[in-house]
């Protein structure tokens, strides 16, 4: 811990009982071996048929309003029978991705005056003893004592591929989208993290991130943990100013610019279903709409960021929108191939029946897998937020966000 080092290791299921944990040794100095079961075998198996079973394990929350101002407030979802009105239901069709929505029919108001959406309910889906299963507190074990790691060790690194201060070399390639992804993805060491798949950047001066970005457009599209990247950016950068576009902060449209060097930086939430204050209805686009309207180019980089707000579904929904997200990727990178598209996996941090990581697993699973032909870049904030002995948060403290978005700029410059 004193190094803030730290990398990822594998486990394997030997299937007599016992498991085989293997570590890379990447830095020399001491070492510690930390195990933490998140979830018991049976409480996987509860969230397992919770996430194949249940429609939804939330509703929620829409706005109508009438020509005088008069509003009526119905329940909304991803399907129709999870209104509360299975036969008298306004449903919205997305024009380009064909997805969705659905809300049950207002007392008085017509379909078409839905104005708002928010947050609704979280369902008590599970019995008393599944509740015990879950709340189960995840166990850890450190290794008994630290362990001197030499230049040499038993995973065949030897010593020639260290560099001076004893760390394991990063690849000498450039960050460009296309390239493998190794296992781990890389490891971090005083605190910073260093890519196993290509030679990452450090952008330590407001400068180097100016740089960097000069002359560029950036997209980003997600949930509230790509707005941190939005947000540590602007909170780094003093010139890159913030513009009020007067819309909910939680779902955006958020939009900050660098004048003197061309930047335009954009954050905006994927569209329904979104867990969020009451927000405008109109602001919600879809990726796939968004996706369609860029010209694209080698000033454009577009960033994805879904996960969190799929894991109260059925994995269908999810690889619906995957789906669509990908045939509007694939149909940008086609029309203007110099286009950077980036991929933010979810990060570790929930532990609860709606939010799991055994949840966020199987949602970067599905994006690995939606994307693993296409010419993209990704961002593992999987292992970069549980590869330090740090507290379990949603949203990462700065120190993680910071190595997010100095590999996000080493595909940029």
């Amino acid at each position: 811990p004193y190094l803030k080092a730290g990398v990822p290791g594998d486990i394997q299921d030997l299937e007599n009982g016992t498991y085989l944990l293997s570590f890379p040794l990447l830095w020399a100095g001491q070492a510690q071996v930390q195990v933490r079961l998140i979830h018991s075998s049976e409480a996987v198996g509860v969230l397992r048929g919770i996430w194949r079973d249940q429609w939804a394990t939330v509703d929620f929350t829409g706005y109508f309003r009438g020509p005088t101002g008069y509003e009526e407030i119905v329940t909304c979802n991803v399907n129709p029978l999870l209104t509360g009105e299975e036969e008298t239901t306004c449903h919205y069709r997305d024009e380009d991705s064909g997805e969705l929505w659905f809300c049950a029919r207002p007392p008085t108001l017509p379909c078409n005056s839905l104005v708002g959406h928010s947050s609704g309910h979280y369902w008590n889906v599970t019995t008393p003893h599944e509740e015990a299963l879950l709340a189960w507190k995840s166990m850890g074990w450190d290794g008994a004592k630290d362990r001197e790691v030499a230049g040499e060790d038993q995973w065949g690194w030897g010593r020639a591929c260290h560099d001076q201060e004893g760390l394991f070399l990063s690849p000498q390639q450039p960050c460009q989208p296309g390239i493998p992804g190794p296992k781990p993805s890389g490891f971090y060491h005083r605190a910073v993290w260093h890519s196993l798949s290509c030679s990452g950047r450090t952008f330590s001066t407001v400068d180097s991130i100016l740089g960097c970005l000069a002359g560029h457009i950036i997209h980003m599209m997600g949930d509230s943990t790509l707005r941190q990247w939005w947000e540590y950016l602007c909170d780094t950068v003093p010139s890159l100013k913030p513009v009020d576009l007067h819309a909910t902060y939680q779902t955006g449209p958020l939009m900050a610019v660098e004048t003197t060097r061309g930047i335009v930086l954009h954050w905006q939430a994927h569209s329904w279903p979104l867990r969020s204050l009451r927000t405008p209805v109109a602001s919600l686009h879809s990726v796939v709409r968004e996706l369609g309207g860029l010209a694209g180019g080698p000033h454009t980089v577009v960033v994805l960021g879904l996960g969190a707000h799929f894991t109260t579904f059925p994995p269908s929904v999810f690889v619906q929108r995957l789906a669509g997200i990908r045939a509007a990727v694939a149909a940008l990178l086609a029309r203007e191939s110099h286009t950077l598209v980036v991929i933010k996996l979810a990060n570790t941090g929930y532990k609860s029946v709606y939010g799991s990581d055994w949840f966020t697993l199987q949602v970067n699973r599905l994006l690995r897998a939606a994307f693993a032909d296409l010419r993209v870049a990704f961002v593992d904030a999987w292992e970069m937020t549980s590869s330090l002995a740090l507290p379990d948060r949603i949203h990462p403290g700065r120190l993680i966000v910071r190595n997010e978005v100095n590999f996000f700029l080493s595909f940029i410059c």
